[in-house]
This record gives C-alpha cells, structure tokens and sequence, in this order.
C-alpha cells in the first residue's frame, strides 16, 4: 500500500492556556445607541472602558420602536464600582 499524506503526531504536552478574559459587570441599559454612546464616552473619559450589546443592529435597522433598541453598558468587574458612582453623580 502506497502512503499518499503524512501522518502528524499528537503534541505530547497541551499548549500554555490563554489569560482568561476579565468578567464583565451590567452597569446601565439604554433606551437606545444614542443615549448609549454618550454614557460609554462619559466613562471612556474617566478611563473606564466599556463594551455595548444590543439586540438590534443598528446599521441594519435605524429606527426601533421600544425595548428593540436598548443597548446595555458593560465594564470590567474592577471598575464596576466606579463607573456605577460616577452615573449615579451625573
């Protein structure tokens, strides 16, 4: 029988694990993208940096009638604490 390919070995020790991503923490939900980009710019300008998620794509559909659009401010669970005490003062 004619060999056609070459036969890889299993690596004999798994690979270094990946730094686990930080856990992030709820910390407003928005109305809409606008409003939503205005409280990220707010913590950005504070040096916390925040990840929006929404159910509507708002490139897609601009307009949204209701919960639709709501968009939810997440940040790193280290500076949960900050952030909530600063959108509670503004």
């Amino acid at each position: 029988m004619i060999r056609r390919g070459k036969v890889i070995p299993f690596p004999k020790r798994p690979p270094p694990a990946e730094p686990a991503a930080p856990a992030l923490v709820k910390v407003r939900r928005c109305r809409d993208q606008s409003e939503a980009l205005v409280v990220r710019a707010l913590l950005d300008g504070h040096g916390i940096p925040a990840v929006m998620r929404g159910q509507l794509v708002q490139s897609v559909h601009p307009f949204s009638v209701g919960d639709a659009g709501a968009v939810t401010l997440f940040v790193a669970a280290a500076d949960a604490d900050r952030a909530l005490s600063l959108l509670a003062q503004a």
